[in-house]
């Protein structure tokens, strides 16, 4: 089935479509060198016959153990990625990139043991070493914004968490379709929304005006993605494509106006807190300079 392209100057893509400056995220570091750790594993699967059950029974172990590390380092590195994305985050519930290394120094063993166990041991601790060395570790603690307390912070993360599952669930959905001005229209979305996530960790005090997006909206916006990916299956229809499209149009707008909204009264804020301390200044006999803003010459 051809697909269709789906740029900034394709038909049937909007301004509102066009990548935001979050869009552009630099590429996943080390997911290369994640994927040829599982690569350099192949030869074991050609090597485990022809040499009796022990030394098959042993390559073939030695592949799964370093296929799993590869998958395990990827999924560290995606999680890591998202962790640093974030000004407020929780660290990964589980170390995959640590569990990593352990497993591609137990698979090098293995695959080295028939040169005697030391040898296989002493090749094991050189390979988990350079995994940590190439990976490092996964992120040990809690980012928190300073000057909140934990509640605060971890009411920010977890809000955040769970629209995170929502944006990403839209996206898989979209991918089902193998249309890519879907796609790219809802990567755009995703932008947006995720403006709006780095404002909440910049002042979790905006969680409470924000929660209905993080929560209600995105998570109606799933469950359209949805219904709408279930009635492509069926058929092609124009008609429904359309309308899911203005969705995520009114969509975007009521975000980019709530992000706004809430950088507007986080700014209020700070210049009433500006005045305040420039009051109590005055009253201690400290006269305060004036700011005044540069004009461009």
């Amino acid at each position: 089935m051809a697909q269709r392209y789906g740029g900034e100057h394709s038909p049937g893509m909007t301004s509102s479509s066009k990548p935001g400056r979050l869009a552009h995220a630099k590429p996943q570091r080390g997911r290369a060198r994640a994927i040829w750790l599982g690569v350099a594993a192949l030869p074991l699967l050609f090597t485990a016959f022809g040499g009796g059950p022990v030394e098959l029974a042993s390559h073939l172990a030695a592949f799964a153990l370093i296929a799993l590390a590869a998958w395990l380092t990827r999924e560290g590195l995606e999680a890591q990625d998202a962790y640093e994305a974030r000004t407020i985050s929780r660290r990964p519930a589980i170390p995959r990139k640590l569990f990593g290394s352990i497993l591609t120094a137990l698979g090098v063993a293995v695959a080295t043991f028939d040169g005697g166990m030391i040898n296989g041991v002493l090749y094991g601790i050189i390979a988990g070493g350079l995994h940590l060395t190439a990976f490092g570790l996964d992120p040990m603690k809690n980012k928190v914004a300073e000057g909140v307390d934990d509640f605060q912070n971890q009411r920010v993360a977890k809000a955040v968490d769970e629209a995170e599952k929502h944006l990403k669930n839209m996206a898989e959905l979209a991918a089902e379709t193998r249309d890519r001005v879907l796609i790219a229209r809802i990567e755009a979305f995703q932008t947006t929304a995720r403006e709006m996530f780095r404002t909440v960790e910049n002042d979790p005090r905006d969680l409470r005006g924000a929660r209905r997006y993080l929560g209600v909206y995105l998570q109606g916006a799933r469950d359209a993605t949805r219904q709408y990916v279930d009635l492509t299956r069926r058929t092609d229809n124009p008609d429904a494509k359309a309308k899911y499209m203005a969705l995520l149009d009114d969509l975007e707008a009521n975000f980019t106006a709530k992000t706004q909204k809430l950088l507007t009264n986080n700014q209020d804020a700070l210049s009433i807190e500006i005045d305040v301390l420039r009051d109590r200044l005055q009253r201690e006999g400290i006269r305060a300079r004036e700011i005044t803003p540069q004009t461009e010459t």
